[in-house]
Order: C-alpha cells, then structure tokens, then sequence
C-alpha cells in the first residue's frame, strides 16, 4: 500500500508567508486570528513556522478569519516552480512599462499592462469607462482584470495602474499573489516621462499640476511602500533598474526559502 507524500516544503513555507502577510496587513494579532479560526494559538504559530500542514478545513476557516476567499489563501506556487509573477505599481511615469517589457524579456516570461486588459475587458479607452461607469465601475474592471491575469499566468510581469493602492481589496490580493516592486521617481521625473510619451494633458494646468502630482505622491506613498521591494529609477538607466530589481527578488526570495 503506498503511503502519501508529505507536501514539499517550499509549499508550506509559501503558505506561512502568505498567512503572516494577510494577518499583518490586517493588523490581527496571532491569538485574535487563533480565536476567529477556533484555533489554538500555538497551532497558528505551527502554521506560520511552516511546521504545520493544516487540512483543507482548517485552511477554510483560517481564510474565514483573515476575511480573504479560500481561493487566495491557497494560491501557492506548486512544487518546483519557481516564483515569477511580479506586479510593477507606482504612479504614471516611473517606467513601468518599459522596465516591465525588459524585465519580462530577460526572466522569459509574459509582459502584460493591467490598463490594456481593462480596456480590452470593456471595450471602452479609460476616460470611456470613467466617464460612463465611474471609478467604483473602473476599480471593478480593474479588480476583475487582476483575477483574470491571475488565473491565465503562474509566471509573468504586470503593469499595475497606479490607483490600484486606492482600491484595498484589490491591493491587497495583489500583495499576496505577486512578487510588488514599487519603481519610484522624482516629481519631476514622473511629469517629464508623461509628457515625453505625448502625452501633454498634465501640462493643461501647470504649475497647478506639479502640485498635484507631488501632493498625489505624497497621498500614496504609505500604500506604495507595502510593496516587497522598491526601486528608484530617477537618474538611471532601465539596465540598472532591471538589474536591481532581478537581485533583489532573487534575494528575498533566498531569505524566505521560495
């Protein structure tokens, strides 16, 4: 009679992470999510050691008590593949396309930008979808596009809009399914990059823009910062920023044991 495998180890540390993250972010303590789960306390802490293999019941009561849907609990990368979604956020101009193509291209995996996928889920350009279904309708697009992308690609590099930080259920499934580099640049950057690509709208209220755009930084950088890893890209070469944020995944991914 053969006997089941034990799961491979790298599966129940990606799982702990997964956990630690989520309760973190929710800011619940290990007794609280214990409690909420009808866990024991040291249980829970078993499961973030990567020392516990919950069954699937548990694992449905513990996604109850960190208020995410089983489905993104158990997202986990499979045995021996290795960790490749990355989601690139920060504002407009801070080269996430084109630091995205690059990097997708060196790691041999899918490039794709969350805004051409909303767009194409619509059928509309963005201003269209803002102006006939509002924000509340484009961050549904935008939420129902990331679960899309999510489910076609194990491994790939996303461009996200920059207001997704606006959006926390959203934000937060990003956090806990993607590799989040937040690339970050100067005010003044960001307004040169955008105008550059033609596009000159922000310019219609200058110097109010400016102003604008350093205030709107400044609004969401607390949320940038949640991301795993962040990478100035003012004053340097797109080589130098892909290269740093290779190493730095790379990196992160040694110490967590993905």
């Amino acid at each position: 009679m053969s006997q089941s495998l034990p799961p491979p180890r790298r599966l129940l540390e990606a799982l702990a992470y997964r956990v630690r993250r989520v309760r973190h972010a929710r800011g619940l303590s290990l007794q609280e999510t214990a409690t909420r789960a009808g866990f024991s306390r040291r249980f829970l802490v078993e499961i973030e050691a990567a020392r516990a293999n919950p069954s699937i019941g548990k694992l449905a009561a513990l996604a109850d008590a960190l208020c995410i849907p089983l489905r993104e609990l158990c997202d986990l990368p499979g045995r021996g593949v290795p960790t490749h979604r990355i989601a690139l956020i920060g504002l407009r101009g801070a080269g996430k396309s084109t630091v995205g193509l690059r990097l997708a291209k060196e790691l041999e995996v899918p490039f794709s930008e969350l805004d051409d996928l909303i767009r194409e889920k619509a059928g509309l350009t963005v201003p269209e979808i803002f102006e006939l279904h509002g924000t509340a309708g484009y961050r549904r697009l935008e939420s129902e596009a990331l679960e899309e992308w999510l489910g076609r690609h194990g491994s790939g590099v996303l461009a996200v809009p920059g207001g997704v930080v606006t959006a926390p259920n959203t934000f937060e499934r990003l956090l806990g399914s993607c590799r989040t580099v937040w690339l970050e640049a100067t005010p003044e950057d960001h307004m040169d990059r955008v105008v550059a690509q033609g596009d000159l709208r922000p310019m219609h209220a200058h110097p109010e823009a400016m102003d604008r755009l350093r205030s709107l930084l400044e609004e969401r950088t607390p949320q940038y910062q949640r991301a795993e890893i962040r990478v100035m890209t003012s004053g340097r070469t797109v080589d130098e920023v892909v290269t740093e944020v290779r190493e730095r995944i790379d990196a992160n991914q040694a110490v967590a044991g993905l």
